[in-house]
């Protein structure tokens, strides 16, 4: 991360809605986590084209997600949607986070 509290800032916007909560925060480290694992964002050399997804089971989730981040200033990389070229019933939405990576929040709608 180029910037350890604004990628936490962003991170905090999208939680609710990625079903994170922030699990640790030190100034050069905060650790996220969710019911899939947790993920730690440190100071240094910020990760490029990374495309990290969150799962939900709502497709209200995906778009709260897209809708908080980007009316906080964070850029769109994809509205709410259908991708049917991933598989029938792939529903989300992307925006960058603060270094410039691809996140999403996805309803697979499998079961």
């Amino acid at each position: 991360m180029a910037d350890v509290a604004a990628s936490k800032s962003f991170y905090e916007t999208i939680a609710p809605h990625a079903r994170l909560r922030l699990a640790d925060d030190a100034p050069d480290r905060v650790r996220f986590a969710g019911a899939g694992g947790s993920f730690s964002l440190v100071r240094g050399a910020p990760t490029e084209n990374l495309h990290m997804a969150f799962p939900t089971d709502d497709d209200g989730d995906v778009q709260r997600f897209h809708q908080a981040a980007t009316d906080a200033g964070y850029a769109s990389k994809g509205l709410p949607g259908e991708r049917a070229r991933y598989h029938p019933g792939y529903y989300a939405a992307y925006v960058l986070d603060p270094d410039g990576n691809n996140i999403e929040v996805v309803n697979h709608h499998l079961g």
